[in-house]
């Protein structure tokens, strides 16, 4: 069994929502679980999507690579000359 949620609506949201489920041909609870699980899944979707274009972003760029203890040598090393930006 899941959980039960409450939502306060107003009289207008209400009579729209049974009007949605009614011509869905459903309950008002399933017309509003379908409803949300579309909405979450569209929101997943947007997410995935504004991360990979950082990384698409990111990959146009070509920054300095190296063994990764030599990088952290030089970034101490920078740190013990008193090197400012």
């Amino acid at each position: 069994m899941g959980k039960p949620l409450q939502v306060s609506l107003s009289e207008k949201e209400w009579t729209d929502i049974q009007r949605a489920a009614r011509l869905e041909k459903v309950t008002v609870q399933d017309w509003v679980r379908k409803t949300l699980r579309a909405v979450y899944q569209r929101e997943l979707a947007q997410d995935s999507e504004r991360k990979l274009d950082a990384i698409r972003v990111a990959a146009r760029y070509s920054f300095p690579t190296g063994d990764i203890d030599e990088i952290l040598a030089g970034i101490e090393q920078g740190y013990l000359c008193g090197y400012k930006m």
